[in-house]
C-alpha cells in the first residue's frame, strides 16, 4: 500500500478503483489490480490506557 500525498491521482489509475474514507483516512480501494491500493491520512489515534 502507498502513502500519497493527493489521491486524486491515485483515482484516475483504472476505472475499478474507489475511494473510501475510514477511520480519518482515505483509501483507495482496487480489487482487480491491489497493487493500486493507497493511503492518505494523518497520524492514528491514541489509546487510552
Amino acid at each position: 500500500m502507498r502513502v500519497l500525498s493527493s489521491l486524486k491521482s491515485a483515482k484516475q489509475r483504472q476505472a475499478d478503483c474507489q475511494i473510501v474514507r475510514r477511520r480519518g483516512r482515505v483509501y483507495v480501494i482496487c480489487k482487480s489490480n491491489p497493487r493500486l491500493k493507497a493511503v492518505q491520512g494523518g497520524p492514528g489515534r491514541k489509546r487510552k490506557g
